[in-house]
């Protein structure tokens, strides 16, 4: 017997997990270790702008996946190094089949850590002075997740004013989820309620 979805589900090792987060190994992982845990550091941030850039129309999934390549061909996510990115690394990058090689979001990656590198302050306080409200109610269901929130957009409009691309207040709520500025894992997931050694 199936049982109903109320929230988080039941996953063959016994924990409750966010509905998404047992529906594959990858994701499993992904969420039992990483996924709402707070993210700081200018390398670090600028990494995960840049893969929710590159999931834009894509599923997650295909970008974990090939988030090594990614790490490999963006020489580990380091802003002084990737803002030095010329012509030949753009065409290698174009050919690398370990990443989505999509021009306008290699482009942007480019770009963004130019802009990443030239930031007052860094890209750390810029993204974290948007944290959610740390003790706003838990969502019971995924239903309850929002796609957009008042500081999702916020963030994504800051972004955009110094200079970056490929950050819409969808992508920029998707960054907060997987950085830890909102904690959006559900009321009865084993990670929120202490069984993921947050």
């Amino acid at each position: 017997m199936t049982e109903p979805f109320d929230g988080a589900v039941l996953g063959a090792d016994g924990l409750r997990r966010c509905g998404w987060g047992d529906s594959t190994d990858d994701y499993r992982v992904y969420h039992d270790t990483e996924w709402g845990r707070p993210v700081h550091g200018d390398d670090a941030l600028f990494e995960r702008v840049c893969l929710e850039a590159f999931q834009s129309g894509l599923s997650w999934l295909t970008i974990l996946r090939r988030r090594e390549g990614f790490r490999a061909a963006f020489a580990g996510f380091e802003i002084g190094k990737v803002a030095e990115f010329g012509e030949a690394d753009r065409e290698r990058l174009l050919a690398d089949t370990g990443i989505i090689r999509n021009r306008a979001k290699i482009d942007a990656a480019i770009a963004n850590a130019r802009v990443a590198r030239d930031l007052d302050g860094g890209l750390d306080a810029l993204i974290w002075q948007f944290a959610a409200d740390p003790d706003r109610p838990a969502p019971r269901t995924l239903g309850e997740v929002p796609a957009v929130t008042p500081e999702s957009t916020a963030l994504a409009k800051a972004l955009k004013k110094a200079g970056f691309r490929f950050v819409g207040p969808t992508t920029a709520y998707a960054l907060m989820q997987a950085c830890g500025l909102v904690d959006d894992h559900l009321a009865d997931c084993h990670v929120r309620t202490g069984g993921g050694k947050r």
